[in-house]
């Protein structure tokens, strides 16, 4: 089954019912990665923008209460954040897009193994997954949004200082390998301002 394009895609998270603070992140990070896969791709390497725009669109829907996620992902604690969203892809038959979701979160740079997944994965689960660390509800600098994630989790797993630098350790080698296929500095990243727009012509 071929993947859903950029308006399909926006038409298919309108139809999720999604909150605004939602559709912000989500345009947010799929604005950022479009540009960043367009930067690579023009550099000559091999990376497909449609699954970046697709996956980075529609990268957090395990977060979503509908019904159709729900029937698939079970409970929002029934599975890891990203894999739900995986599954949902692979249930709809786009296996292509699992791997580019799956591995986004946060909580994922403190893993084992993450390094040999960095040095593995697509360039497009890449993109994405750093995209995500660049932007919350806009773009900001990865520190920024690693201060964001400082309060909104004071206690509990993420409060732990070894923990904390572990993971912006490694998000720092994240960013380091993306912006270099993009060929660019972490400061000269830019929103490709697509989303809102294929949002708005899907709500007509």
């Amino acid at each position: 089954m071929t993947i859903p394009s950029r308006s399909e895609a926006a038409r298919l998270l309108r139809s999720l019912e999604p909150p605004e603070w939602f559709l912000r992140h989500a345009c947010a990070v799929a604005d950022v990665a479009a540009w960043l896969a367009r930067r690579a791709a023009a550099r000559g390497l091999d990376v497909d923008p449609v699954l970046v725009d697709t996956g980075a669109l529609l990268h957090d829907v395990d977060k979503l209460p509908a019904g159709e996620i729900r029937s698939v992902v079970g409970p929002r604690s029934a599975m890891r954040h990203g894999d739900g969203s995986a599954a949902w892809f692979e249930q709809r038959g786009w296996e292509e897009l699992a791997p580019v979701v799956r591995d986004h979160p946060v909580t994922r740079l403190a893993d084992p193994g993450y390094e040999s997944w960095v040095a593995s994965a697509p360039l497009e689960a890449l993109i994405v997954a750093y995209a995500d660390k660049r932007a919350g509800q806009r773009l900001v600098s990865m520190a920024e949004r690693f201060a964001s994630w400082h309060r909104r989790y004071p206690t509990g797993e993420w409060s732990d200082g070894v923990a904390w630098h572990l993971v912006e350790t490694r998000a720092r080698e994240l960013e380091r390998v993306v912006c270099a296929a993009a060929g660019v500095e972490p400061a000269e990243v830019r929103r490709l301002r697509w989303a809102r727009r294929a949002l708005r012509e899907a709500a007509t």
